[in-house]
């Protein structure tokens, strides 16, 4: 139990100094990138029957979609912000139906979205 702490307030610590080094791009991709790592967690934990871990993953997923979606500037985006928007609102509403059914069918919609997104903010940053 030790082992994990110590390891989870190293992850936690490193993810913390990378955002604090990140640009809004790279911010938006570590988001995402998070997302991800916590959709397979509820998979895994839906899959396991672990339905009080799959709650707190689901609850990750929703914060972080959330978050990204407080982020948009609407005035601004235009149709791309408002295209967001639907696109982080849908995701959130798969995952509350996977999480109310225990279905993990919902899942891969919901990642493919999320990482044709990661891929076009990779683009954007690279560029």
């Amino acid at each position: 139990m030790f082992e994990e702490s110590g390891l989870d307030a190293y992850q936690h610590t490193q993810l913390e100094a990378r955002a604090a080094a990140a640009d809004p791009h790279h911010l938006v991709l570590m988001l995402i990138e998070g997302f991800l790592d916590e959709l397979s967690r509820v998979e895994g934990h839906i899959q396991a029957k672990q339905f009080e871990r799959k709650g707190r993953a689901v609850t990750k997923c929703l914060d972080i979609l959330s978050g990204l979606d407080t982020a948009l500037d609407r005035e601004k985006g235009g149709a791309v912000a408002d295209d967001l928007h639907r696109l982080y609102d849908y995701c959130g509403r798969q995952l509350f139906e996977v999480s109310l059914n225990n279905d993990t069918s919902g899942l891969a919609i919901v990642r493919q979205v999320m990482t044709d997104l990661k891929d076009g903010w990779q683009a954007l940053a690279a560029a």
